[in-house]
Formats: C-alpha cells, sequence, structure tokens
C-alpha cells in the first residue's frame, strides 16, 4: 500500500484502475523534449516544504558524474529522442564538484541547459562563477539558470529557507546579471495570493533590480502548485481528458525522464517524473530505453500538480 494521507485513503493504489474502478489515466512518453539530471539531494539549506527533502545531510540521492551525464547523452542520441533541453536540478546542482563539466559536457552537444539553483554560496564560490562565465561566453543563449524565489517579499521567502537566505539569492542574481546569464525564476503557491498578484509582485520586484525576466511568461516566471499529500484530490481517469478539455500531451511525463542515482546502487535509473524521487513504481529502469513505457497516473502529485495544476518543471 502507498502511504497516504487520511484525506486520500484507498485512492492511488492499482495503476491500472482507480478506487471506483475506472481506467486510470496513462502518458505516453509523445515528445522527450528534456531529459532532466538529478545532482544529488545535499543542499546548503534546509527549506520547510522541500518536496525533495533536500539538506545539507541528505545523501539519498548522490551525486551525478559527467560520466554518467555523457552515457546518457549518448542513449539520447542512441535512442533518436530529439529532445533540445538537458536540465539540471538538485538539491543544490552546485553542489556537485563536477557541475561545470556536466553542463559543459550538454552544452557541447548544442543542447539547451536548463539548472535549477538558489543562487547562494555554492554558486558564487569563485572556481564556479569561473565556470559559469566560461559556458556563457563559449554557448550564447544556451544556458539559462532558474533561482528559487519562493516569494518576491524577502520576509515570506525567509520563512521556508531560513533567515538571510532572500538577500543571499539576491546577491546571487545581481552577479548572474551584471554578467550577461538568462534568468527565470520559480516560485510557490503556498502563500494563498492570486496568480495575478503574484505576478504583479514579482514584477515589481524585477523592475526594481533591473532582471530582465518577464513575470507575465510562466516559463520565465514559473509559480508551482504546492504539493501538499495532505489534500484530498481526485484519481484522473481516461475519461478525465475530456471532461478537462485537457491533452495527457499536456503532462510532464509525456515530455520528460529524470535520470537520479540512489546511495548504494551500482548504477543510475531513470523516473518518470521529477517529483517523485522516491517511489519505486516511478522508478522505470536504468536505460533510456526502459524509460519509453507510458506511465500510469497513480500519484496525487500527477492530479494536483501536473494534471489540474497544470506545471512542468521544464522551460
Amino acid at each position: 500500500m502507498k502511504d497516504l494521507s487520511a484525506a486520500n485513503s484507498g485512492k492511488f493504489q492499482n495503476p491500472e484502475v482507480t478506487s471506483d474502478g475506472s481506467r486510470r489515466a496513462v502518458v505516453e512518453l509523445s515528445d522527450p523534449q528534456t531529459l532532466w539530471f538529478n545532482t544529488g539531494t545535499l543542499c546548503n539549506i534546509e527549506c520547510a516544504n522541500c518536496y525533495i527533502l533536500s539538506s545539507p545531510s541528505n545523501d539519498a540521492l548522490v551525486y551525478l558524474t559527467t560520466e554518467d551525464v555523457n552515457d546518457y547523452l549518448d542513449q539520447l542520441e542512441d535512442r533518436n529522442w530529439q529532445a533540445r533541453e538537458i536540465g539540471f536540478t538538485g538539491g543544490e546542482p552546485f553542489m556537485n564538484p563536477q557541475m561545470i563539466d556536466m553542463t559543459r559536457a550538454a552544452l557541447s552537444r548544442g543542447y539547451e541547459v536548463l539548472i535549477l539553483t538558489n543562487a547562494m554560496r555554492p554558486m558564487m564560490r569563485k572556481s564556479v562563477q569561473a565556470g559559469l562565465l566560461e559556458l556563457n561566453a563559449a554557448y550564447p543563449g544556451k544556458l539559462t539558470l532558474r533561482i528559487s524565489v519562493d516569494h518576491y517579499r524577502p520576509d515570506l521567502h525567509d520563512e521556508e529557507r531560513g533567515d538571510g537566505s532572500f538577500d543571499k539569492t539576491l546577491t546571487g542574481m545581481k552577479w548572474l546579471r551584471d554578467n550577461g546569464f538568462r534568468m527565470a525564476i520559480a516560485g510557490r503557491a503556498l502563500f494563498g495570493d492570486s496568480d495575478a498578484d503574484s505576478r504583479a509582485g514579482y514584477a515589481a520586484f524585477f523592475e526594481k533590480h533591473g532582471f530582465s525576466i518577464d513575470s507575465t511568461d510562466p516559463s520565465q516566471t514559473v509559480l508551482f502548485p504546492e504539493m501538499d499529500m495532505t489534500v484530498e484530490v481526485p484519481e484522473i481517469t481516461t475519461a478525465c481528458w475530456g471532461i478537462l478539455n485537457k491533452s495527457p500531451d499536456d503532462v510532464m511525463c509525456a515530455s520528460s525522464r529524470m535520470v537520479v542515482k540512489r546511495k548504494g546502487a551500482e548504477q543510475p535509473t531513470v523516473l518518470a517524473c521529477t517529483l517523485l524521487p522516491y517511489d519505486e513504481e516511478f522508478e522505470m529502469g536504468p536505460r533510456l530505453e526502459d524509460a519509453e513505457k507510458p506511465v500510469a497516473l497513480n500519484h496525487p502529485h500527477c492530479a494536483k500538480f501536473c494534471v489540474l495544476g497544470g506545471a512542468s518543471c521544464s522551460a
């Protein structure tokens, strides 16, 4: 049985049918655009509501290496996925000592690269700054850093990430701005603001600091719905696509997969979803060939975050 809250008791148990016996919705890998690499769950901070439980001590997902990344880039070509983007997430990616080399490996093959970062001390180390400057100059327009700014108000951001976090992230963003890096923002919807109010607040924040980020563009200002396991959510059946006027091709697992390496494992493995790193049901196998199977939407996050929330981790 899955470990679900009382609100979803009895749901999300069978990958083929929902709790009322309806056919569960599945998603084919119809247009693989993004391959994600989780560089490791270690992070320089511990947030109050981190879905992956990243922290300075959580090494459940260990560091990937440049050799690992190159192996999967080879597989991308062998499988002819036609992906356009390589994403790096964590933890904090810049904790990984091979982050610059892994980024170079992806950029050198012509991919766009998206790095999710808090833009704090790991990114601001001199060796990392030098590497980023080199890559941004060598591959103009190909590298984007998406910065986690949970809220445009420092006090609310710091409630999630710790006292002083906002100012440290702002320092990193100003360095990126001054050195011509392309930036995006990841915010969170847990504060109860409307979408319009959130985007207006971020717009004022961007204007104040001279950040060239469009608050109205969902790919530049990404506002993630909160993934609260205590909230009741409906299961997604095959009939829901028509009811919601939504295509399974719009859901994140139609266009992306994520590579992780578990602590103690001999090799990395591929997951169906960036949001479910610890659920064995969504582990597909060590090769990209294994990851071409359809994905059953058998988790509350599938409903709340992806289908009903309409969110995606990719640019």
